[in-house]
Formats: structure tokens, sequence, C-alpha cells
């Protein structure tokens, strides 16, 4: 079984070549400039998940290669930050002597922030009775030396939270801190560093905008709350239950009161907007009341569909961050007939990889 390294050195030489993939993919777009926003090198990951191996009486992390599905022993993860790396030794040697905690432990899922709160997610192939949550409530007792660290069990059809499932997390914007609830199993952007360029970028390359804010997939509202401030008000759409919410209480925990979050999916907005379905939600919202001049769009890998790219042509501006460069592409060619691209950056949100966010500002032709 091999031992997980990570050579360090080798970061600014992938990184080049992501930033010349980035360059002659958007070649036909006329992007005469990238702006580049690196990773730190090491510990600049907030979430990880690990299986737990178990051998005889000792057990330990494992993860799979992702081409060969090799084990890989993982007794320590530098991409991970180093609160993570701190707790992975801790929580098994605590586990290792009490069955209660070790029995059928499947998998350790790990969540934290820059202000040194972690929730750990502890996942069994059993059921987890009240003497569980006993041992488990002193195994965060004994981690609070590390920071605020709450625990949460999981297996089949049972969840147990020893306190709460959901950490704060303070990302600084601009010289600005804003606060957000990140809840386990949500979205959440992994490298925080990164993030926060992400959005002070989205943050500059909107200063000066008129009218209103449409933002799709807001997630937690990781874009919705900072740009806030550049606009007269934000509409923004999110299907997630769960992620609704939490954008809704980040809106009150930074004091911001012109974000109005709906819960609807892109589709669904955009089938609203084009006058062939009707909403209870988008009416409840008052749709009517909004001017929206600019569209902020961070889709999943598939990119925009076509009726969502239909949609966002009738806006000015369009702000899109995008994790899969080539569904990008797609929907720039498509867009080009009314848009052109004003500002492209890159921003290495997985380092080692050959996965890259990139940003783009688009404007209409005149």
């Amino acid at each position: 079984m091999t031992q997980l390294t990570i050579n360090s050195d080798n970061y600014q030489t992938q990184l080049a070549e992501k930033v010349a993939r980035l360059e002659s993919m958007l070649t036909p777009f006329n992007v005469s400039e990238i702006a580049v926003y690196e990773s730190p090198k090491t510990y600049y990951r907030m979430r990880a998940e690990f299986r737990v191996w178990h051998d005889g009486d000792d057990l330990f992390y494992i993860m799979f290669d992702p081409d060969t599905r090799e084990k890989i022993r993982t007794d320590s993860f530098p991409v991970a930050n180093r609160l993570i790396n701190r707790l992975m030794p801790e929580i098994l040697d605590y586990v290792r002597g009490r069955p209660n905690l070790r029995q059928r432990l499947f998998q350790v899922e790990f969540l934290t922030t820059t202000t040194n709160e972690a929730l750990v997610s502890l996942i069994y192939h059993r059921q987890l009775d009240q003497d569980w949550q006993n041992e488990a409530r002193a195994m965060r007792q004994h981690l609070s030396q590390f920071g605020e660290i709450e625990i949460v069990g999981r297996a089949k059809k049972q969840k147990l939270c020893i306190d709460k499932d959901w950490v704060t997390e303070t990302l600084v914007i601009n010289d600005k801190p804003f606060r957000f609830q990140q809840v386990e199993n949500s979205f959440t952007q992994p490298n925080a560093a990164v993030n926060q360029h992400m959005v002070s970028w989205a943050l500059n390359a909107t200063q000066g905008s008129e009218g209103d804010l449409l933002e799709l997939y807001c997630g937690n509202g990781n874009f919705s709350l900072p740009l806030a401030q550049n606009f007269k008000r934000v509409l923004a759409t999110e299907i997630s239950k769960t992620s609704v919410h939490s954008a809704r209480y980040n809106c009150e925990l930074n004091n911001i009161d012109n974000v109005t979050v709906v819960r609807m999916s892109a589709e669904e907005f955009s089938a609203v907007m084009a006058g062939e379905r009707e909403s209870r939600r988008a009416n409840e919202a008052e749709l009517e009341r909004f001017d929206c001049q600019t569209v902020l769009v961070d889709p999943p890998r598939a990119g925009l569909d076509a009726d969502t790219i239909e949609l966002v042509r009738n806006y000015d501006s369009i702000v899109y961050i995008s994790c899969n460069s080539e569904t990008l592409v797609e929907n720039l060619a498509a867009l080009q007939t009314t848009h052109e691209v004003k500002q492209a950056a890159l921003f290495d949100q997985f380092p080692y990889t050959h996965h890259m966010e990139a940003g783009v500002l688009l404007k209409r032709k005149r």
C-alpha cells in the first residue's frame, strides 16, 4: 500500500500549464489578458474525506487512486489545512481503543474554517445508540483543545448531531469580513484562500453597476452577500433547500437586507421569465419589482443549459464563474453573438489536478 505524497516544488509548473491551456481555449474570444490567482502550495483545502481501513488492532485512513483504484495510505494530508492534519491522527488515536466509536467506522469527513472551527462526520455501517452519543460527546470535549469542534454521526437512515451540523466561516473580501454558515453535506468552495480571490474579483468586476443583480446557483450566498454592496438589490436563486436556508441565515448574520433568495432552479427560473410556466415562489418574490441589469452565474460542471443561455442574453453584464473550462467555452461561443468578453481570470482552486476555476465578465455588444 503506497503512501500519499505531494511535490509542492512543481506548483508553478502546473499552474503555468493551466494558464497556457486557458489562454488557448479563450483565444477565439479575443481575450488579451488573464488575471491569475494562485493557491497556497500546501494546506489549502478546507474539507476532506477519508475511508477508514481496519487492519487487526490497527486502523488508518486511506484514499483511492482515481485511475487505478489502488489504496493509498493517508497518515497526513498536506493538501488539507493544518486543522484537518492535526485532527486526523487525534481522532484515530481516540477511537482506536473505544469499541463503541470504532466498531464498523467506515469513513471520516472534515469541514473546517479559517477561524479554527471543524465539523467532523463519523460514518458507520451500523446503527448508532445512546452509548455512541455519550462517547462521541466525550470525544468532542477531548478535541476542543484544537478549536471549536462539532461531531456528527451517520449511518443508514440515521444522523445524530452532538451539538450542531454546521460551522461558521469568515471570509475577508476587499478587507471586509463576511460570515457564512456552512452546513454538513452542502456545497462550499473547498479552497478558502482562492475563494476570497474569486469573490473579490467578481466584486471589483461589478463596481459601478446600475440596477439590480440576478444570481443563479447562489448556494449559501458566497457571492450574493459581498456583491450586494454594488447593487440596489440582489435576486438570488438556488435549488438546494439547505443552501437557501443558509443564504437567508447569512443575510441576517451579516446585516444585509437587500438580498432576496428564492428556491428555484435556473431552468425553472428561465421558464418563468420566458412566460412558459407559473411559480408560486416567483410570485411571492415579486420578480417584477427587480430591475436586474447584471447576472452572475456559477453553474455546475455541465454549464448553462440552452434556456438559461437565452435568459442571460437579456442582461447587459454577465459574470460567469466556471468550474469546467470546456463547458465555459461552449457557452461563450453561444453568447458571443450578443456579448463580448471584457475580463477573464483563472482561480487555481485545485492545485496539482487538471481542474481549474475561471471567471469571465461579458458585456453586451453595442
